[in-house]
């Protein structure tokens, strides 16, 4: 019986903690008096959890504000520089590493190249070795997690940890946790990432998601779809509030439904999928195959060549013109697809090829969309671009450890696995307390550069 009450105690307390946390982080700065209308807490157990987080520094003061007739009252906000949190970024083209402090300003970045001869996994992992040692090389601070986004399906529910499924970069069954663990356990412990740092992986799309829901055009809504368009093709399908999964971690693969049958040849193997459509590497090879060329040496550039030409040149004749309206085309018929399987009220064109096409294309998706969706669920559904630009996969990739810690009532960072994949529950908290207040969160510079200098404000 006193083992059981401990235990009580104990959830109860972590319980009172989170709640806090959560309100001051998403709503932050707020007085105490004010926590205690919105988390529902007593003044006595506000004061008593702010005392405990304020003596395990994670929280701080931010001023004070005049009140009705009284002493002015001080203001609470997460401590920006109680802990560390990285995300990754396993692109088609290069590896991105970035480390944030707990407010998510960026303090360091790595962009590692990837050769031209695709996702070799032992390079991949010593990518993100090198990357993690580069951003983290110097800091004292504790790291919370690293979150990684790969173009996969993830798999987290055996006893190794996450293993990745990516049918387009030729990983079968990549067990990347263990890797990545078995890389940090060989490269010793002198820096803050070791093989006991929670570590969290999951599909880019849905990191994408999951940012862009916290932060940015997602924001606010509670069934919403949020897409990624780059090289491949994908979303993250959130439903009342948290991203669904599906049986196996696998939904979402939005790039992979078929558009058109006996279709175009998709880097999955299949024919006539989305991707083989709308994605960079297929729009590209469509240009080429219209007479369409190039100078740049990546798809980024070669994108902006083509939107360069289709606005330059006028009138019915223009091959790049009328491949970027097929295209609008193709890709209001795919969105019609999530309009009428999931009625979302919000569908987000995210992903760097779709920030990219978006300002040209998106008037004409929306009129393709509303001519091949169902007439009551497309007019409940608004169609917009993201706001957090292309690199929000390892923004969303670090709100993985982020969640966690916030759920766990900041003590949930100190140590073990991060379990992935399947996390919606821990993830979908966040995504619907994120409503009201996450907007403060700056917008992302998008500067590309090799590494970035600590400081630098996201």
């Amino acid at each position: 019986m006193v083992e059981t009450h401990r235990r009580t105690v104990r959830d109860l307390r972590r319980t009172n903690r989170t709640t806090v946390l959560r309100k001051l982080y998403f709503e932050g700065p707020l007085s105490r008096q004010e926590l205690g209308p919105l988390t529902g807490l007593s003044s006595g157990s506000i004061s008593n959890v702010v005392g405990e987080l304020i003596a395990d520094r994670l929280l701080e003061e931010a001023g004070t504000v005049d009140s009705d007739g009284g002493r002015p009252r001080t203001l609470l906000r997460v401590a920006p520089d109680s802990g560390r949190l990285v995300g990754v970024d396993v692109g088609e083209t290069r590896v991105r590493v970035e480390l944030f402090d707990l407010t998510l300003t960026e303090l360091a970045r790595a962009d590692l190249p990837l050769p031209a001869d695709g996702h070799d996994v032992q390079r991949v992992v010593r990518l993100i070795a090198e990357g993690l040692e580069a951003v983290t090389a110097g800091e004292s601070r504790p790291l919370l997690g690293v979150g990684v986004g790969v173009p996969g399906i993830v798999d987290a529910s055996g006893p190794d940890g996450a293993v990745v499924h990516g049918q387009t970069i030729g990983w079968d069954a990549v067990p990347l946790e263990s890797l990545l663990r078995a890389a940090a356990q060989q490269r010793g412990s002198g820096g803050p990432f070791t093989d006991a740092t929670p570590l969290f992986i999951d599909n880019g799309a849905k990191t994408l998601g999951r940012a862009e829901m916290w932060f940015g055009a997602g924001r606010g809504a509670r069934n919403a779809v949020i897409t990624l368009i780059g090289s491949g093709v994908g979303a993250c399908v959130i439903a009342d509030g948290v991203p669904y999964q599906g049986s196996s971690s696998s939904a979402g693969e939005w790039g992979h439904t078929v558009l058109r049958v006996g279709g175009r040849r998709c880097r999955c193997g299949a024919r006539g999928c989305l991707e083989a459509y709308v994605g960079a590497e297929a729009l590209l090879d469509r240009w080429r195959e219209a007479g369409g060329d190039w100078r740049a040496a990546d798809e980024e550039g070669a994108l902006a060549e083509l939107l360069a030409e289709a606005a330059g040149v006028t009138g019915p004749d223009s091959a790049a013109g009328a491949l970027l309206d097929e295209t609008a085309e193709y890709l209001g018929a795919g969105i019609a697809d999530l309009v009428n399987l999931f009625n979302p009220e919000r569908i987000v064109v995210g992903g760097w090829a779709g920030l990219l096409l978006g300002p040209r294309l998106l008037p004409a998706v929306r009129t393709a969309a509303a001519a091949y969706a169902l007439r009551h669920p497309y007019a409940q559904t608004s169609i917009e671009l993201g706001r957090l630009g292309p690199d929000a996969v390892t923004v969303g990739a670090a709100t993985l450890p982020l969640a966690r810690f916030l759920e766990t009532g900041g003590t949930g960072g100190t140590g073990g696995t991060g379990r992935t994949g399947g996390t919606g529950g821990v993830v979908g908290a966040g995504l619907a307390g994120a409503e009201s207040g996450a907007g403060r969160v700056a917008l992302r510079d998008q500067t590309e550069h090799a590494v970035q200098p600590k400081g630098t404000a996201r």
